[in-house]
């Protein structure tokens, strides 16, 4: 029996995971009280957390402790929050809300030990990027190896400075072994995620409406994020990332970004660049095998234009091409940019290929580097019109698809054009972002580019009907307009 003697708190947000938590805590006779965390503004917004958790704490019996601040609290939290984190990032400041809430009140009842949910949906395939079509078992091992700094470094930091032990139950060494060799059937389906986490709290008596509740993420259901937004917008900051960078001015890592010239690698560096994390460098493979298993290959000289755009330095390596033996090139590449700018991460415009995001991972394994992947598994068509909606100026720089034509290469992407590969999409199977292949794109212009790239000279290479390259011989950089700058 670990079970210990000190008092005991549950992490508690009426989702499944805390709700079996409690479930069982009770069922064993372990005496312990939930706590939950929200913003709330009486009479105009309510978390659905809290509305959902007290349900289910009166169904199940168990004793329910809130503590919940009005929007004008926010800031004061805020400033206690971050540097405790040492994050400023959206979600991380988001997720930290509810949680020290929930801990401060702890605190004042003399809880020593605080139970969480944490580890569930890594284990039990709980996140929307798993896909039934996938191999969960290397999604769940991807996830696991970066809990502790995704969120349980997070975690860890806020109970510690509550002077509260936190105990991780579905972290379990014999319960990971165990939900390894589980079969994907007892995890994912279709419909239904966490399989046999909701029917465990079926049989042990939860309602079937909590059990099948769907998973709202921490910083949504208390409303965290809802204050964070809505208090950068009162004090007339264009993101809730430079709202946040206030209460902690120090980026959070410094990151090298894998960059090929096309669409996902440029967004993903974005998107970790609006996290407020430090973009030190650009890393760029040149490979002169076409039919490179892991890189991008058309125009990536053009690069170079991207990073005089953006004003970030580059590191470019050259390769063979060879299948795996190139992986060593792209080591060496990332070993440089450790040396010259002292990353501490890479980013990577992964969407769906587990053969190129896991091969990145173990090269970061072995550098003691983090990776972040935003895009992965992002819904594509939702991907496509981010880009559009944001101002990227794309071209398709290849083809080799049946349903595309030499007529595309060279072709801006625009709202007509991704009409036209959705409806592929769903007539032969396309897929829409292109990670199969079947297009390769290169990027003009972007948000965060200080001059955008004007093709001057190039030609189309075509080897049949459906399979066709651009060659950009010439290019030039040209000032942006005031209101392209606008960020």
């Amino acid at each position: 029996d670990r079970t210990p003697s000190k008092k005991i708190g549950i992490l508690f947000s009426g989702g499944v995971d805390s709700t079996l938590l409690a479930m069982l805590c009770k069922k064993a006779g372990i005496p312990f009280t939930c706590y939950l965390g929200a913003v709330e503004e009486k009479g105009t917004r309510i978390s659905s957390d809290l509305a959902n958790a007290k349900k289910v704490a009166k169904s199940i019996g168990v004793k329910l402790k809130v503590n919940a601040i009005p929007l004008s609290k926010v800031e004061e939290y805020l400033h206690k929050i971050i540097p405790i984190i040492e994050d400023n990032t959206v979600v991380k400041a988001g997720v930290s809300l509810p949680f020290y809430l929930a801990c401060e009140l702890a605190k004042k009842d003399g809880v020593k030990v605080m139970f969480s949910g944490s580890g569930a949906d890594e284990l039990f395939a709980g996140y929307q990027r798993f896909d039934v079509s996938q191999p969960i078992s290397q999604e769940t091992l991807s996830l696991l190896r970066r809990l502790y700094e995704k969120d349980l470094y997070r975690d860890d930091s806020i109970t510690m400075h509550h002077t509260i032990e936190l105990r991780l139950p579905y972290l379990d060494k014999e319960l990971i072994r165990f939900a390894l060799k589980l079969p994907p059937e007892h995890k994912l389906s279709k419909t239904r995620r966490k399989i046999i986490v909701r029917d465990t709290a079926l049989e042990e008596g939860l309602a079937k409406e909590f059990a099948e509740r769907k998973k709202t993420a921490a910083q949504y259901g208390s409303n965290a994020d809802w204050a964070i937004e809505k208090l950068a917008r009162r004090k007339k900051f264009k993101t809730k990332s430079a709202f946040l960078k206030t209460f902690y001015e120090k980026q959070n890592v410094r990151l090298g970004a894998l960059i090929s010239g096309g669409k996902d690698g440029l967004l993903a560096m974005e998107i970790m660049h609006k996290q407020n994390q430090d973009i030190a460098c650009l890393i760029t493979i040149e490979s002169s095998n076409p039919d490179s298993f892991m890189f991008h290959t058309p125009n990536t000289h053009v690069v170079e234009g991207q990073a005089k755009c953006l004003g970030i330095p580059l590191i470019k390596q050259k390769t063979q091409g060879a299948e795996e033996i190139e992986l060593n090139d792209l080591e060496t590449a990332i070993q440089k940019a450790v040396k010259k700018y002292h990353i501490e991460g890479i980013v990577s415009g992964a969407l769906y290929s587990n053969y190129q995001r896991t091969r990145i991972e173990k090269i970061a394994d072995k550098l003691g580097l983090k990776v972040f992947a935003p895009l992965w598994h992002i819904d594509q068509e939702q991907e496509m019109i981010q880009l559009l909606n944001s101002g990227y100026e794309i071209v398709f720089s290849s083809v080799a698809a049946a349903g595309l034509s030499k007529e595309w290469v060279g072709k801006t992407l625009t709202k007509d054009r991704l009409k036209k590969l959705v409806a592929l999409n769903k007539k032969i199977g396309l897929n829409i972002a292109g990670e199969g292949g079947e297009y390769e794109s290169l990027v003009l212009d972007a948000p965060l580019f200080k001059k955008k790239i004007e093709i001057t000279q190039s030609a189309v290479e075509s080897e049949n009907p459906h399979t066709a390259r651009l060659v950009v011989k010439q290019y030039t950089l040209q000032r942006k307009t005031p209101k392209s700058l606008d960020l």
